[in-house]
């Protein structure tokens, strides 16, 4: 449960400084090296799916989303990869981190993304949001991952590539500019 004034507002309303701040707060500034930023590496936050958690002026949490793909031999089939779901650690535990992952499924379900990708906790993020390792076992990613921790969650027509690398969007440019 939420307790205080907090308000979800989208990413792009805060400095990107105030956000690395709050990342380094929720993980640690040695996170760049994790297989999420691999996925991602070179893509830019997709401004629809990202947001912030405020209370006043004070930021409290994050959620993006990026544009990735699953590359595989018959072409690149985009996939959003969701995190990371960062909250300050003094504020963590009171549902923020769960709003910020509603509102962004609202968004997607809204036309946002028919696709989604996380690295995250099976249990909670099947329980609540409906991810699920079950569409990636055949996927590669770039660097380490707990199998049972790259989850999905997919609304596409047809699915998605059953296997293939997991890493960004090379048509990500050209899509965006044809919308």
């Amino acid at each position: 449960m939420l307790v205080g004034l907090i308000t979800l507002v989208p990413l792009a309303e805060i400095t990107p400084d105030r956000v690395e701040q709050l990342l380094d707060a929720a993980f640690g500034a040695d996170r760049h090296s994790r297989t999420a930023y691999k996925i991602r590496a070179g893509m830019p936050v997709v401004p629809g799916l990202s947001f912030a958690a405020m209370e006043g002026e004070r930021l409290l949490g994050t959620i993006q989303a990026w544009p990735a793909a699953i590359l595989a031999a018959e072409g690149a089939d985009p996939i959003t990869l969701v995190g990371p779901v960062a909250v300050l650690p003094e504020a963590q535990g009171k549902g923020i981190g769960q709003a910020l992952m509603a509102r962004l499924l609202e968004a997607a379900d809204a036309g946002g993304s028919d696709a989604m990708v996380m690295i995250g906790d099976p249990d909670y993020y099947g329980r609540f949001f409906g991810f699920s390792a079950d569409a990636t076992g055949g996927w590669d990613v770039p660097g380490p991952v707990e199998r049972h921790r790259l989850l999905a969650r997919i609304r596409r027509a047809g699915g998605v590539c059953a296997a293939g690398l997991l890493g960004p969007d090379p048509d990500f440019a050209s899509r965006a500019a044809a919308a």
